[in-house]
């Protein structure tokens, strides 16, 4: 059986009853010293809501949670938690994330339906009204199949799964356009619709198979990009590329049983002759320029090449970027004071801060941490180290828009002097991972003092740049300190030593801790220290004694000189070397790759007097960016060789394997111009656009040269091969490519996406007519030889009848 001993100490009224003993009598600790129950002092680490104290309380989702449902779930639980506490405590929320998300969805949603809408309609009139609901019927089964392989593969719907669908979208009813308007035009020629959708399986199933999976490799190195990009956007890959293979075998399983049982009955031309379709006015004057391009081959391609480099000049005028601002509310106003300065100070500043944010209409709430930045509510927040001499103050403004109108108000209430005491910083959210200060630049080396010397040369270098404001140093200034010198002899002679003396100080004016209390579930420590007008006072601090070990007090000027100095309040390290970052803002309007790069040439005058131990290293959204862009860059070896595998199996040539990927660059063009007309910066979401173009424009490219490829083989000469193939491919080429164009313009209103849309869309657009001009011309200038050679045999293409000619295609006979 247990034995229990009861007197544990009990508050702060049995900590006031416990006896001590001098000289021989025993006192009441409460007789000779003040207990209070109290916080830690001084503070550390304080929140204020609106001017007002406050707790912060953070609640975050599960693993595989649904947030929106938290977000309901935590109100529940806050109106009932608010029915048990006593008036004047009130709780309030300052960051809703479920909103946030719940608003997010709604856009993106609002978007996908109106991409949905136009490709739809390109469907409807492009194709008929019945053709195009055969094509739409295909979009509800892509996605129902993508809503299931991402529930297996526990992929959630956030910003960039939804972006990632928007993209698909535009692309997965590329291989039904493709089969449903083969079928037309067979039976525009006179077959049957068994027959016709037979043919549409057996003539692009497989060469849609392979441009379909060229495609999803063009997004492969974002999939798998081992950085915090790829964690951040990875999703786009396994979103794109299970839609694009879903609509293939939607289109190839699905969309040929729906066209027979949905496509009208459509009109047989002119005496069954299967060309006819083609002799429009349209189609002729198409037929003219496609044999123009053949005849005069080395211009055009000539001019492709001249077009090609005017783009990559083109470039060089485009501003480069990491990833943009984002359209949340919130800004951080931020107040750096020098190194060393006391909590209450800091403290003083943000109250200060806070007058000039009460009554402004244009705020909804703010908070104000005080000794260390505020809790990661998102991903893309940068955390604070805990620092007394820092405070941020989190502002939710009621819009965007209202968010700038107040990040001026600031800034200005700043430079006329309003908060001169502190440095002041006000930031924004931005996409992606953090950066912290847009530009850096890192000095590193073995010395301190030399590191800071040539930071300070860095620094009016950076300040030269009209681009930057508020240049500073993430360390800099030294902090003022007390130092006793001991005298070795006086403290020996008293039985005294630098650590009885040390740990005397400590308790005197620090506090050192006796015991621990209980108070419910939580440890309580008892701290015992000197009366505030002994230990806060520096100028007596000479007069606090300490007990020698015999029992007498010594005056603490009897054994120690005390001496005024400064020191490194914190030193930065990187690789074991001193490192001091200099960093800076940029000015609204322009991008911080672009500042960083125009300063990096103006320090290598600074860099070439450098000793060999010491180095300057660029940093800030120029750093991430690199990091992004070589995570993505390793794996293109890996990108090509799958696209260059599946080719081979598709193509079985080297020639038309190297004539496809010759088109691969033409997508640079088109983006080159759509981001200068539409003065968007090139980032990595650019990027990621641009390298999926080069699978898109393959995928069209490997559709037309099998065509060609299929002409010669029926016996038609490689010229007439090339000119027919591109007038019979260019309306699903046109068709496939309006879809995917059309369906980024919600996509272009995003800051996010934005750039990536401009890039896909310019780049298609271009691509589009250069598939369908470059590609013959270049064709016939690769096969310049043979151009007048026709193939083995001739095979009949009209319409197929029982007792006819020989069939083609197997399973045309089969469903005959």
């Amino acid at each position: 059986m247990p034995l229990r001993v009861t007197g544990a100490l009990d508050g702060v009224k049995a900590v006031a009853e416990t006896p001590v003993e001098s000289n021989g009598r025993v006192f009441r600790l409460g007789d000779i010293a003040t207990v209070n129950h109290g916080y830690v002092d001084p503070p550390t680490f304080k929140v204020r809501q609106e001017g007002k104290p406050a707790l912060g309380i953070g609640v975050v989702t599960a693993k595989g949670a649904n947030i929106l449902e938290l977000g309901k779930e935590v109100q529940q639980a806050t109106a009932e938690f608010l029915k048990a506490v006593p008036q004047g405590i009130d709780i309030q929320q300052i960051a809703d994330q479920p909103k946030v998300v719940e608003h997010a969805v709604g856009e993106f949603v609002h978007s996908f339906v109106e991409a949905l809408a136009i490709v739809l309609f390109v469907s409807f009139v492009a194709l008929g009204w019945r053709t195009g609901i055969v094509v739409a019927l295909s979009v509800p089964l892509v996605l129902g199949i993508v809503f299931i392989v991402m529930n297996a593969m526990s992929l959630d719907l956030h910003r960039i799964t939804l972006g990632a669908l928007i993209i698909a979208l535009g692309l997965l009813v590329d291989d039904a356009i493709i089969a449903v308007e083969m079928m037309v035009v067979k039976m525009e020629q006179g077959w049957d619709r068994m027959k016709a959708a037979s043919f549409a399986w057996e003539s692009t199933a497989f060469p849609m198979l392979t441009g379909t999976l060229v495609t999803a490799a063009g997004f492969l190195p974002i999939g798998f990009a081992n950085s915090a990009v790829g964690e951040y956007a990875g999703g786009i890959f396994w979103i794109v590329a299970i839609a694009l293979v879903a609509s293939w075998f939607v289109a190839v399983i699905f969309t040929p049983y729906i066209g027979v049982k949905l496509l009208p009955n459509i009109k047989v031309h002119q005496n069954h002759d299967p060309h006819a379709i083609y002799e429009t006015r349209m189609y002729r004057g198409l037929r003219s320029v496609v044999q123009w391009c053949v005849d005069h081959r080395i211009k055009v391609v000539a001019a492709t090449v001249g077009v090609f480099v005017a783009a990559i000049v083109g470039f060089g005028h485009v501003q480069q970027q990491f990833f943009p601002l984002s359209e949340r509310p919130e800004l951080f106003l931020q107040l750096r004071l020098p190194e060393g300065t006391a909590f209450k100070v800091t403290e003083k500043a943000v109250k200060k801060a806070e007058g000039l944010l009460k009554g402004d209409d244009d705020i909804q709430t703010y908070t104000a941490y005080v000794g260390q930045g505020s809790p990661r509510f998102w991903l893309g927040l940068n955390p604070q180290l805990p620092n007394e001499a820092f405070a941020e103050i989190v502002i939710l403004a009621k819009n965007v828009e209202a968010r700038e109108r107040v990040k001026a108000k600031i800034e200005q209430a700043a430079a006329d002097g309003a908060l001169n005491e502190a440095r002041v910083r006000v930031d924004r959210f931005n996409f992606g991972p953090p950066v912290g200060f847009p530009v850096q630049f890192r000095v590193i080396g073995p010395d301190a003092n030399k590191v800071r010397d040539i930071a300070y040369q860095v620094r009016e270098v950076m300040r030269q740049n009209k681009n930057v404001k508020d240049v500073q140093l993430d360390w800099n200034e030294q902090s003022p300190y007390l130092k006793l010198a001991v005298d070795q002899d006086r403290a020996r002679a008293l039985g005294l030593t630098p650590q009885d003396v040390s740990q005397a100080l400590a308790m005197l004016i620090s506090g050192a801790p006796v015991t621990t209390i209980r108070d419910g579930i939580e440890k309580v420590g008892v701290v015992a220290r000197a009366v505030p007008s002994e230990r806060l006072d520096l100028g007596r601090v000479g007069d606090l004694t300490i007990t020698s070990r015999n029992g007498v007090a010594v005056p603490l000027q009897q054994i120690a000189k005390i001496e005024y100095a400064h020191e490194e309040p914190i030193l930065w390290r990187r690789n074991r070397d001193m490192a001091i970052t200099v960093r800076s803002d940029v000015v609204d309007g322009v991008q911080a790759p672009d500042v960083t790069n125009q300063i990096a040439p103006r320090l290598k005058d600074i860099q070439a007097h450098l000793e060999p131990a010491y180095r300057i290293e660029p940093g800030g959204a120029f750093e991430e960016s690199a990091k992004g862009n070589a995570s993505i860059f390793i794996l293109f070896p890996v990108m090509v060789m799958v696209m260059l595998t599946l080719l081979m199996i598709q193509l079985q040539s080297f020639s038309r394997l190297t004539l496809v990927f010759l088109t691969a660059p033409l997508g640079i063009v088109g983006a080159s111009l759509g981001l200068n007309v539409a003065n968007q910066p090139f980032g990595f979401v650019a990027l990621l656009g641009l390298i999926a173009l080069a699978g898109m424009i393959m995928r069209n490219t490997v559709i037309l040269v099998d065509q060609i490829e299929s002409d010669v083989a029926s016996g038609l000469t490689r010229r007439e091969a090339i000119v027919e193939a591109t007038v019979r491919r260019a309306r699903p080429v046109v068709l496939t490519a309006l879809a995917a164009i059309l369906a980024m313009i919600p996509l272009s209103r995003s800051a996010f996406w934005g750039p990536m849309a401009i890039t896909i869309m310019g780049g298609l657009f271009v691509a589009t007519f250069l598939t369908l001009l470059y590609l013959p011309g270049l064709y016939a200038l690769w096969f310049r030889k043979t151009l007048e050679e026709s193939g083995p045999e001739q095979i009949n293409t009209a319409p197929q009848h029982a007792g006819d000619a020989q069939h083609a295609f197997p399973l045309a006979e089969a469903a005959e």
